[in-house]
């Protein structure tokens, strides 16, 4: 992560990591503080939560969530994680087993739903069932249920662990398409409104190398792997596009997305159909919805029905493609 002989900014100690958009280098004790400074200024400046609120983490065995969850135990926050058993072959399985160890070494709450076990679906048969590409199947699925579980938990905040490199890419892609709906709903925090549970993002800050170096100096495993469905996904190649601006020009994806947040957002304020109040109640759930039917109702319903689709079949659609 660093080069050989390297020195910490702050304690001339050998350095773990060098950050360009910092133009320094860290030692694994600063390389701590900085984060936790970064997503301290994050939960402040957004006013995500406050110490008293019950927080929900979405965990999902990668780096980024299990790095978060980490990060607002050891701060002294009240925060149980919810993993989502999506049914992607040895992918969920290992995933699932990052989180349960992570949880377990450190006698963490951990809440858990099976889609297949308690919906009757996963997303390889969803993507087939319902002609969605994968990531469009699982991000709704997950969605929902992080909402629902938060909801009836009692939670006060839903918390996932979106990067600066995720957000970048998500607004790299909205602002291609001028989906301003979407760059509306852009935000770090998104309040309990019609329904919805609060959401928040604390590590808009930090990027995915950051992450990574944490919890290589926390000792946290994490799935190192992609998830074997994504590929093709334009989120992905978004990412690869801000990667090479930022080789040249380092902080340029700190720059693109807070830059937005301070500059634009606020000029988008009230122009998504959730912000406007134009929602019913789903007709079969009661979860708010623009339609009669929620998206995930309707996912429900033609998923499960359909026969059970192996992962190896979506993999295998994918290539032809």
């Amino acid at each position: 992560m660093t080069a050989v002989g390297s020195k910490c900014r702050v304690c001339k100690e050998p350095a773990v990591i060098d950050l360009p958009r910092h133009n320094a280098h860290f030692c694994a004790e600063h390389l701590q503080q900085l984060c936790r400074r970064q997503m301290t200024k994050a939960i402040e400046d957004f006013d995500m939560f406050s110490p008293s609120d019950r927080l929900l983490v979405a965990v999902s065995g990668g780096k980024d969530s299990l790095a978060v969850w980490d990060m607002l135990i050891e701060a002294g926050y009240q925060a149980d994680g919810l993993y989502i058993g999506l049914g992607i072959g040895e992918y969920s399985t290992d995933s699932g087993g990052y989180v349960r160890r992570f949880a377990a070494e450190r006698g963490l709450t951990l809440r858990e739903i099976d889609l297949r076990t308690d919906y009757g679906y996963d997303v390889p048969t969803a993507a087939r069932a319902t002609g969605r590409v994968p990531c469009s199947a699982c991000g709704l699925s997950k969605r929902r249920l992080f909402d629902q579980a938060a909801l009836e938990g009692g939670y006060d905040v839903v918390v996932t662990g979106h990067n600066l490199d995720d957000e970048a890419a998500v607004l790299f892609g909205n602002t291609l398409r001028w989906d301003i709906d979407y760059l509306a709903r852009q935000l770090p925090v998104l309040p309990a409104t019609n329904g919805f549970p609060k959401k928040a993002k604390p590590l808009v800050r930090l990027t995915e190398r950051e992450m990574a170096a944490w919890c290589l100096v926390r000792g946290i495993d994490y799935v190192v792997e992609e998830c074997p469905i994504a590929a093709g996904n334009k989120h992905l190649s978004y990412k690869e596009t801000l990667n090479s601006i930022e080789m040249k020009s380092p902080g340029a994806k700190a720059s693109f997305y807070l830059g937005f947040l301070e500059r634009m957002a606020p000029m988008l304020a009230g122009h998504s159909a959730a912000a406007a109040g134009e929602l019913n109640e789903c007709s079969q759930c009661g979860s708010p919805t623009t339609g009669e039917i929620c998206a995930f109702c309707r996912l429900v319903e033609k998923s499960a029905a359909h026969e059970p689709v192996p992962v190896e079949m979506v993999l295998t659609r994918g290539r032809r493609r």
